[in-house]
């Protein structure tokens, strides 16, 4: 590592190697490589000829792909200092490489023939690991979901204390919400398409002039490179790149996972403040340099942290596809070398953190118990004034009587500090006719969940089920943190 100038944390703490390689030089002049075999090759296939001799052979496409995997990065180096090209000087490099093929490398094309499809490229195969995190996320929720399903717990609106629900309930929120992110990613991934080769300003003017304006022949261009490249389609028009709304439909896609994470750590947070569950902290792990008892929720104020860097990252390819003009300016291109790799890089962390989080998620039972307990007395008062009504009591006459005496319960906890005595003011007053042991036969929580569980059950069966069965291959990995 560099100590006497910036290193990003992103590469440094926070994304993994495999998402790192996606956004290295490596893989995009490999790529750029492969792009100029495929567009050399497409042009010799349909038989770019000249005076009835062929301009591009098999023994060049042949040294091209030779050389595609060694790239002399020295020489395009030095070649982009006088030039100020980084596209024209690592075409001057191949060619160094392949002086039989040097001609009639990048033969037609601009540069964003190479840079623009290359960041399709990159972007596909990064949505597709980040589809995989997501997938085993969403997966580790599931299994968290299902054996929690039916352990009871104070839920909270406003933050205050309302209807009980159940641990496992909860994490079908977090997990739905992932769910929702996994459909719009695999509806963008689905959508993705090379620009292919369209030239200055999106005519394809070049290549009908190289093939003697020969529509038919230039039209099946595109196509070809498209599958070559691994792709179905390019886009039917352009001006000299894709449009920019690609990278802010991406990016979109990215802020939406990193709101999802926000609010799954930020719930974590919470209930690690209230002893309730917590996030795995390892053996030797400091959580304060102060105060060495200590635990924070270190993982979880990460995933928020990063989370609101990717969401407000977002801004950028959105503004960039606004502001272009006419078929093109460069003005994307600064902003684009940093904003989409950042996202993808920073999106890569957080679904490791989640992933890690989930998957060594300690609960508290007793500690869930005991704040349900605390407060059940209250919710249960209308099961209480029913079972009260159907012994002769006066609905009315009751209900005001539980208002009355919840006030003076939520005084005695909130002033005096006592425990909640609802139940036994409730049993001190005639019109009840119920017995503090009747009264306490009420307080089982499980008569207080609803359908929590059942519909943990349908979620995982009808919802995640799918989504594992649909992407088995690529479930199973476990998540790694740097720090």
């Amino acid at each position: 590592m560099s100590t006497d100038r910036y290193v990003s944390p992103l590469s440094e703490r926070y994304a993994s190697r495999e998402m790192q390689y996606i956004f290295s030089p490596d893989m995009k002049f490999k790529t750029w490589r492969k792009l100029w075999i495929a567009l050399a090759e497409t042009e010799m296939e349909l038989g770019l000829s000249q005076n009835g001799q062929p301009v591009i052979t098999k023994e060049q496409i042949d040294e091209l792909k030779a050389n595609a995997e060694n790239i002399n990065y020295d020489v395009a180096k030095a070649r982009e200092k006088e030039v100020r090209h980084d596209v024209m000087s690592h075409v001057y490099a191949y060619g160094q490489q392949c002086p039989k093929a040097a001609g009639i490398i990048h033969l037609g094309a601009t540069s964003c023939y190479v840079g623009d499809n290359t960041d399709i490229i990159v972007m596909t195969n990064a949505l597709k690991l980040v589809k995989k995190k997501l997938v085993n996320v969403i997966a580790r929720l599931a299994q968290f979901a299902d054996e929690y399903k039916e352990l009871p717990t104070l839920a909270f609106t406003h933050f205050q204390p309302a209807q009980p629900t159940t641990v496992g309930k909860r994490a079908t929120l977090w997990a739905q919400e992932f769910c929702l992110d996994l459909e719009d990613l695999n509806y963008v991934l689905s959508t993705m398409k090379l620009l292919g080769s369209k030239g200055t300003t999106g005519t394809q003017a070049s290549f009908l002039e190289l093939f003697d304006g020969d529509q038919a022949t230039v039209d099946k261009i595109d196509p070809m490179i498209a599958t070559k490249m691994g792709f179905d389609k390019c886009y039917p028009v352009s001006g000299q790149t894709y449009s920019r709304k690609v990278d802010t439909r991406v990016c979109n896609i990215l802020a939406g996972i990193a709101a999802s994470a926000h609010k799954m750590s930020n719930d974590i947070r919470l209930l690690q403040h209230l002893k309730e569950v917590e996030e795995p902290f390892e053996k030797s792990q400091i959580g304060s340099s102060a105060m060495a008892y200590k635990r924070n929720p270190m993982r979880s104020e990460r995933i928020a942290s990063l989370s609101r860097f990717v969401m407000v990252d977002a801004l950028n390819p959105a503004i960039t596809s606004a502001t272009q003009w006419f078929e093109r300016t460069l003005d994307d291109s600064a902003n684009k070398r940093l904003s989409i790799p950042e996202a993808f890089l920073a999106i890569d962390g957080i679904l490791d953190l989640c992933l890690n989080v989930v998957d060594g998620l300690v609960v508290y039972d007793k500690v869930i118990t005991k704040h349900l307990m605390s407060e059940l007395p209250f919710m249960a008062t209308e099961n209480i004034m029913m079972d009260a009504v159907k012994m002769g009591g006066d609905r009315q006459q009751l209900h005001e009587k539980i208002r009355e005496l919840s006030m003076i319960a939520g005084a005695n906890v909130k002033k005096e500090g006592k425990d909640n005595n609802l139940l036994e003011l409730i049993a001190a007053e005639p019109d009840f006719n119920m017995s503090l042991d009747e009264l306490n036969k009420t307080m089982d929580p499980a008569k207080y969940v609803g359908c929590a569980p059942v519909q943990v059950e349908n979620f995982i069966r009808e919802i995640i089920q799918p989504v594992l069965d649909e992407n088995k291959d690529i479930l199973g990995m476990k998540a790694d943190i740097n720090v």
